[in-house]
């Protein structure tokens, strides 16, 4: 063999473990632009657009007339560029916390309004600098979303959070706001044996309480009455057309220890089912 073609032999297999190399460690694909859809979803890393982004009609929500009212006049002030709040939904579970964040931006978004939601996981909060970094030169309002929100104690991310809110370093642009919901009313858990801190009780507490007051709009989810919760299923069954027995409904909600519109809504996919329906 000669030394041209051992050269050219080493050359191929250089090339072949380089080839292996990038199968198994791809480059790092870049972000989706944000002029290319609704709403998306950020990674850690990048921002993927999210396709099937088909929230519920705003109409649909029943039992929360206010916070829907509060809800959706600071979003159409964000969308419209004007001063806006950041957001805590806080309460029950299954309350439409989260629907309602969605729905409202499908609502504005049908208006025509120029507005995106991007949602991020709770464990991404130390990437969020890169994605404001991303955000804050799109020539949109975006409402960054976090979805249930919670702490463990001793927990850094709860100061870094409030620095984003209250202008910190990496706080966020002005085209951004947090919408952020969690079943507690302060977000961090509290223990009642802090009230028994020798060192200064107050001070721990008002810690912990600092974050939830970062938020300049701060909206409660209670459980459900009676008559809310029929009136959801109301709404549905009209919807749906599809007819249920009141008390039913209610053995139903008593079975599941609870009255939300998540148990409504699963009751309404019960009675489809009996009715050999779809819900579409």
């Amino acid at each position: 063999m000669t030394d041209g073609e051992s050269s050219l032999d080493i050359g191929a297999t250089l090339q072949r473990i380089a080839d292996a190399l990038e199968r198994l460690s791809p480059a790092p694909q870049s972000s989706a632009d944000l002029a290319d859809g609704s709403a998306f979803h950020w990674d850690g890393k990048t921002l993927r657009v999210i396709e099937a982004f088909v929230p519920i009609a705003l109409d649909m929500l029943t039992g929360i007339d206010d916070q829907k009212a509060r809800l959706l006049a600071n979003s159409e002030r964000l969308a419209n560029g004007f001063a806006a709040h950041d957001v805590l939904l806080w309460g029950s579970r299954g309350m439409g916390k989260s629907a309602l964040v969605k729905s409202v931006v499908g609502e504005i978004q049908a208006t025509g309004a120029d507005i995106a939601i991007v949602e991020v996981h709770a464990d991404m909060l130390a990437s969020l600098p890169d994605l404001f970094a991303i955000l804050g030169k799109a020539d949109r309002a975006c409402i960054l979303f976090i979805d249930d929100i919670g702490f463990e104690e001793g927990s850094a991310a709860p100061r870094l959070l409030r620095s984003m809110l209250e202008g910190g370093v990496a706080a966020r642009p002005d085209n951004v706001r947090l919408y952020v919901t969690s079943n507690r009313r302060h977000i961090v858990p509290r223990q009642m044996a802090e009230q028994d801190d020798p060192i200064n009780p107050r001070d721990v507490m008002d810690d912990k309480l600092a974050l939830s007051d970062r938020f300049g709009l701060r909206l409660g989810f209670h459980a459900a009455s009676q008559d809310d919760y029929l009136a959801m299923i109301d709404r549905y069954a009209a919807v749906y057309g599809l007819d249920y027995d009141r008390e039913d409904a209610l053995q139903w909600s008593r079975q599941r220890g609870s009255r939300s519109g998540r148990v409504a809504w699963q009751y309404i996919v019960e009675l489809a089912g009996r009715a050999g329906k779809a819900l579409g």
